[in-house]
C-alpha cells in the first residue's frame, strides 16, 4: 500500500509518500509546495492544486491521508489553511484517490505515544519508523509523513511501534 500524506498550508503544504511492502514502512518521496505572499490567493491556491496533482500523478499512491484542520483563534490562518486543504482534496478527486482525515492529537498518538506530543517528538519518530538519515525540514513534510503512516497503521491494522 501505497498512502500520500498532505499537511496543508497556503504558505508551505507538506507531502510524504509513504509505503507498506513485506511488513515493512518505507519513505519514498517526500517534499513540499510552497507559495509567496506575492501571489494572489487564488494563483496560491491555483499552485498547490497543479503541484499537488503532478506529485499524484507521478507517485500513484493508492490513498491520500490529510491533516484535518482544527479551530484555531486566528480565524483568517483557519480560513486559509481549508482553502488550501479544500484544493488539495480537489486534486485527490481529480485524481481518484479516495481521501481520508486524521486529526493531530490522534497523529501524535499514534506516532509518538502521546496525543500532546511535541513537533520535535513526531519528528524524532518518523525519522526512526521510516528509517531516515535525518528529519525532514519543514516540519510540514515530518507531519505530512506522519499523516500517512497513520492511515496505514490504521487501515492495515498494523502496529507501526514495532518497526
Amino acid at each position: 500500500m501505497r498512502v500520500i500524506g498532505i499537511d496543508p498550508g497556503t504558505a508551505i503544504t507538506g507531502w510524504g509518500i509513504v509505503e507498506f511492502n513485506n511488513g515493512t514502512l518505507k519513505s519514498i518521496d517526500f517534499g513540499y509546495i510552497k507559495t509567496t505572499p506575492e501571489q494572489s490567493n487564488a494563483g496560491r491556491l491555483k499552485t498547490i492544486y497543479e503541484d499537488l496533482l503532478a506529485v499524484i500523478k507521478d507517485m500513484t499512491p493508492d490513498d491520500m491521508a490529510i491533516e484535518m484542520i482544527f479551530f484555531n483563534v486566528n480565524v483568517k490562518t483557519a480560513l486559509s489553511v481549508g482553502q488550501a486543504r479544500g484544493v488539495c482534496l480537489l486534486a485527490a478527486a481529480t485524481a481518484g484517490l479516495p481521501t481520508y482525515e486524521y486529526n493531530t492529537s490522534e497523529v501524535k498518538s499514534l506516532i509518538a505515544g502521546y496525543g500532546r506530543s511535541t513537533k520535535s517528538e513526531v519528528a524524532t519518530r518518523v525519522k526512526e519508523l521510516l528509517h531516515l538519515e535525518e528529519i525532514p525540514k519543514p516540519d510540514d513534510v515530518t507531519d505530512a509523513l506522519a499523516i500517512a503512516a497513520t492511515h496505514i497503521s490504521l487501515k492495515l491494522n498494523v502496529d507501526i511501534q514495532q518497526q
